[in-house]
């Protein structure tokens, strides 16, 4: 009799939540598709228009809902609260040098977005070159890039306005503060490169997208431009383009010593490229007598410069060393057959490299730490940087005449910490710590390995506060990407401390897909082998609960872009493992996702359904394509934004009326129902980059605390 009220009690618990957290049913409609002789029902195709009048209805009454559910949890005024005040600390940015001047940014906590400053020098008193917050009104104009010219007279910026990736460049008189009147548009994917006599920049974009399409459409055939100041931008030199190569597109560095324009050539996001180079004389761009020369358009690895001198180009490759080396290039004779290696393949992985004061700085990662070596000119080696710690390290950039640079240190319980590096002396001097409200000697990090489904090891980093018991009861948060060669490595998250701080455990696992252990690596969880990438979080999550530091009840995933899809296809593929789900910007449609925008990029990394092998791989784990009615689902929240134009808002819209209309099946799973599943839609905002402050608090403050209801716990 008890049981038979227990199960009367959560059933009409249920129904309750299907009540107070269901949207209106999303209209099906009749589209089907035909994949290599599969037929396969779209039915929420036409959330694909984001500019109808019924997506932006549907859009509407799924955040009502939303933001009912939210307002009614008891912990969502005292997260925000909490993440407001560790959120509120200076945040500086790596310094750089150009004319005799440092430029660096800084946020004063609350800012929505960071100024740019300048000093002549590090103990001066800082003048504001560039403050976006002047841009708009509710900060949601954000700068994508500043370049400062060489002489240091002028500053070249670019804007984006509500998260989209498309940006308007401009340009700024440094001693007056006043901006020229020149305005570059359409640019995507791209920053600007001055010359070095200061007249003009480079900067690659798209033609003007069909009305109605800026957010959706395909981005095809980028070129390659100079602008002249004092010119239109109609009158622009088109420097280099590939009228046969659709996908093509152009990255342009000019050399240190200004005798060389290089042309990085890209055709997707995978790391292989291709590299062009281009005389300049006297530091001036001439159209008359410029003609690209190819390094390598062979596609087969990665070309990275690090940079040049007397004719010499350093190059890291991971040609013929997975895990990366240096090569040294005479332009005058760059075939490959006299490429020298300077700094020869490690065991560890070569993520960067930078020719600063005459020496080579190469940033490696031992099992996701960094790790930092010096070299000579001639690949000898000088010394071990030495780091304030195990964590995460980047900067070191520069000019090879320039005897010092600057770099950031952090790990999951450190905000970045910026230094001062002196190249000949190897002495690294502190040059901004920020002062936060988190207590970060109150909390700890550890490492660990788990042993996936076939026997890889992946490593994990585990943060709390000191003293945890493990006993399986504590709230954790598992956070994973795991994709296109991009490496997960420790660093200060505030997300992650209001979480500790909260009384949570939250951890980051380093999947294959990323770039922590080099190319094969990375290859290991691409395209028919992405199935890797869930395996290994699926067993990242199955460790932590076997080892007690928490059970499924009290397990949240989440992850964003790609780590969304990672959290939509592990959520399909074992939804009884987890207490609670937040994909964020994901790829959900794996049949479609290469129609817009950039979508096209990503076949490298994922495969296209194009091809029929890859389609079987892709249909069998893409989110949309797998979710099952009558399965128990923890409560999800999918969040995206209105102006995504990288990861259009479409897949998380049709995967959300996917999972309601499964959820519509009441069943009775491990917490008593399925759900909710929500959709938090973001308004003028995009895939993350720019976001102003306040919308980044109110965003994952829902977030922590929709995790924090749906793993019962409570906040003081």
């Amino acid at each position: 009799m008890k049981k038979s009220l227990l199960i009367l009690s959560l059933l009409m618990s249920t129904s309750i939540i299907a009540q107070t957290t269901s949207a209106p049913p999303t209209r099906k409609g009749d589209q089907v598709d035909v994949y290599h002789g599969t037929s396969v029902a779209d039915p929420y195709r036409w959330l694909e228009d984001d500019n109808s009048e019924e997506t932006k209805a549907w859009v509407k009454a799924q955040n009502a809902v939303t933001d009912k559910y939210l307002e009614s949890l008891p912990q969502r005024g005292p997260v925000k609260k909490l993440y407001k005040e560790l959120f509120n600390f200076e945040k500086f940015g790596i310094p750089f040098k150009e004319g005799g001047r440092y430029f660096y940014t800084r946020n004063d906590g609350l800012q929505q977005q960071s100024v740019l400053y300048t000093v002549k020098s590090l103990n001066d008193t800082p003048t504001v070159a560039l403050d976006p917050n002047t841009l708009s009104k509710d900060g949601t104009v954000a700068t994508t890039g500043t370049v400062v010219s060489r002489d240091g007279k002028y500053l070249a910026y670019g804007i984006a306005s509500g998260g989209s990736d498309w940006q308007e460049w401009k340009v700024r008189d440094l001693s007056t503060g006043i901006d020229l009147p020149d305005v570059i548009k359409w640019v995507k994917f791209s920053t600007a490169e001055w010359t070095p006599d200061g007249k003009g920049f480079f900067y690659s974009r798209y033609d003007a997208p069909k009305e109605g399409e800026t957010l959706t459409g395909s981005n095809y055939f980028q070129k390659l431009y100079y602008h002249r100041l004092g010119s239109e931008q109609s009158s622009d030199t088109l420097v280099y383009e590939n009228k046969e190569k659709k996908e093509w597109g152009f990255r342009a560095t000019v050399s240190d010593d200004g005798r060389n324009l290089l042309i990085f050539v890209w055709q997707g996001s995978g790391r292989k490229n291709g590299l062009l180079f281009m005389p300049l004389k006297d530091g001036a761009y001439a159209a008359s007598n410029a003609v690209p020369s190819t390094i390598t358009l062979e596609f087969d690895a990665e070309y990275t410069p690090v940079g040049s001198s007397g004719g010499t180009l350093w190059v890291k490759t991971d040609l013929d060393a997975p895990k990366g080396r240096i090569v040294a290039i005479d332009l005058a004779n760059p075939a490959r057959a006299n490429w020298k290696t300077i700094v020869a393949a490690r065991n560890e992985t070569l993520t960067s490299a930078n020719a600063v004061g005459g020496h080579l700085l190469a940033q490696y990662l031992k099992d996701a730490a960094a790790e930092v070596r010096e070299h000579a000119a001639d690949g000898k080696f000088i010394r071990a940087v030495k780091l304030p710690g195990v964590g995460s390290a980047g900067g070191f950039g520069g000019r090879f005449d320039q005897t010092e640079t600057f770099f950031s240190f952090t790990n999951l319980t450190t905000p970045s910490e910026i230094y001062q590096y002196d190249v000949k002396t190897g002495k690294a001097t502190l040059f901004k710590r920020p002062k936060t409200a988190f207590k970060s000697d109150d909390f700890v990090t550890r490492q660990a390995f788990v042993k996936s489904k076939d026997g890889t090891k992946v490593p994990v980093f585990i943060a709390h506060r000191k003293g945890l018991k493990l006993d399986g009861s504590n709230p954790t948060i598992l956070y994973g990407y795991g994709g296109f060669n991009v490496s997960e490595t420790p660093t200060y998250r505030v997300t992650a401390a209001v979480w500790m701080q909260m009384g949570g455990i939250y951890v980051t696992t380093c999947l294959r897909g990323g770039g922590e252990y080099g190319a094969a690596w990375h290859d290991a969880g691409t395209k028919l082998k992405k199935q890797n990438v869930f395996d290994d979080f699926i067993a990242s999550a199955e460790w932590l609960i076997a080892n007690k530091y928490t059970s499924p009840a009290k397990l949240a995933i989440n992850g964003g872009s790609n780590g969304g899809l990672l959290v939509g296809a592990v959520l399909n593929q074992r939804p009884e493992l987890f207490g609670a789900a937040v994909p964020q910007v994901g790829v959900m449609d794996m049949l479609r996702f290469h129609k817009f925008t950039i979508g096209w990029a990503w076949v490298s990394d994922y495969g296209s359904s194009d091809k029929a092998d890859e389609f079987k791989a892709l249909y069998a784990y893409s989110p949309l394509h797998n979710v099952k009615r009558g399965k128990p689902y923890p409560p999800t929240m999918v969040m995206t934004a209105d102006h995504d134009d990288r990861v259009v808002p479409a897949h998380s819209f049709k995967y959300v009326a996917e999972m309601q209309d499964a959820a519509s099946v009441t069943t009775l799973g491990r917490a008593g129902a399925t759900g909710p599943i929500l959709a938090r839609i973001e308004t003028q905002a995009g895939h993350g980059a720019g976001t102003p402050t306040s919308k980044t608090i109110d965003e994952r403050g829902d977030l922590l605390a929709f995790v924090a209801n749906a793993l019962k716990l409570e906040v003081k």
